[in-house]
């Protein structure tokens, strides 16, 4: 299993335990490089990547609810054609980029092992 897969089997996992997902925003809003917006499973997840990615260091860490944004920002998300960012990690905030309603998917379908 690669390291984007196996963040992004982390956030599937992760995020219905924590019952939220955390982003990130600046003044200008919450970013969204290559048609992606980026939401990870824990707090220390996205803090990790605003202390190391450069672009991101005037970035604050956003709490979103679980139901929130499955049932808001997931479709809002999927209205204006963005792709989901999830768990990204590194020097270089990179990992895959899936479609809201995959995403979506993870939350209405049994777990995979």
């Amino acid at each position: 299993m690669s390291l984007s897969a196996a963040h992004s089997a982390a956030f599937r996992r992760e995020a219905p335990v924590e019952g939220r997902v955390w982003s990130i925003r600046d003044a200008g809003g919450f970013p969204a490089p290559r048609g992606a917006m980026p939401f990870w499973s824990k707090r220390s997840r996205a803090e990790r990547v605003v202390g190391a990615v450069e672009a991101y260091r005037d970035f604050e860490v956003v709490e979103i609810a679980l139901p929130d944004w499955l049932g808001s920002w997931l479709p809002g998300l999927a209205e204006d054609g963005l792709l989901v960012g999830a768990n990204w990690a590194g020097a270089r905030a990179t990992g895959f980029d899936l479609t809201p309603t995959e995403v979506a998917g993870w939350f209405t379908a049994p777990p995979t092992r």
